[in-house]
This record gives structure tokens, C-alpha cells and sequence, in this order.
């Protein structure tokens, strides 16, 4: 089966039969798309609300959520790290538990910021 006249009747969006399906599936790779943790997060969300078929350029949106989303984390961490309840004490397990406590503060405010409002 001649390759190139598959594509092209897949191209101009004709019917093609079994035999020319896997001929275009063996030529044709998917594009596997890799996101952060917030675009994961925000695709997971539309998904469960029924929305994500609406989008029309979905990898161009989740990776914007992901850079929203880092540039939202950048500006609270500088913020919150000048905070009294956040400064580092010396001691190491204190220390660990504000941090994890700034980080968890971050992500709660990242969520509904960016991926709750989509």
C-alpha cells in the first residue's frame, strides 16, 4: 500500500479503511504532551468537569497554567519567606515544618487562583 496516498486521503479527511488506518497509525506517531504538576492538575479538573473538549488548544493552555502557576509560587515564597511566622529558626525540624507549611499555603493559593477559576 503506497504510503504517501495514504496520507494524503487521511489529510483531506477521507474514509479509510482497516488496512489503511494501521498503515497510517505505523506512520503517523502520537505527540505525547508533558506537563507540570499544575497543568496535570488543571487537565485532571476539566476533565472531571466535562469541559476539556471545549478547549481548543489544550497543550497551550495547561502549559500557560504551569507558568502561571511557577510565577504565582516565585512571588508568594518571596513574600512568605519575609514573614516573621517563616523565618528560619535554627532549629531544623521548625524549620522544616514552616516551610512545609509556606509550601502547603502556596499550592492552596495556586489552586484557587489558577486551576479552580478555568
Amino acid at each position: 500500500m503506497n504510503v504517501a496516498k495514504v496520507m494524503a486521503k487521511a489529510d483531506s479527511g477521507e474514509m479509510l479503511t482497516v488496512e489503511e488506518i494501521k498503515v497510517y497509525q505505523a506512520n503517523v506517531k502520537p505527540i505525547h504532551h508533558i506537563y507540570g504538576k499544575y497543568g496535570t492538575l488543571a487537565k485532571r479538573y476539566l476533565e472531571d468537569k466535562g469541559t476539556l473538549w471545549i478547549v481548543q488548544d489544550i497543550p497551550a493552555l495547561l502549559r500557560g497554567v504551569d507558568r502561571a502557576a511557577e510565577r504565582l509560587y516565585d512571588v508568594m515564597y518571596d513574600k512568605l519567606s519575609k514573614a516573621e511566622r517563616f523565618k528560619r529558626t535554627g532549629n531544623y525540624l521548625e524549620d522544616v515544618r514552616r516551610i512545609g507549611e509556606m509550601q502547603r499555603l502556596i499550592d492552596e493559593e495556586i489552586r484557587n487562583e489558577i486551576i479552580y477559576t478555568l
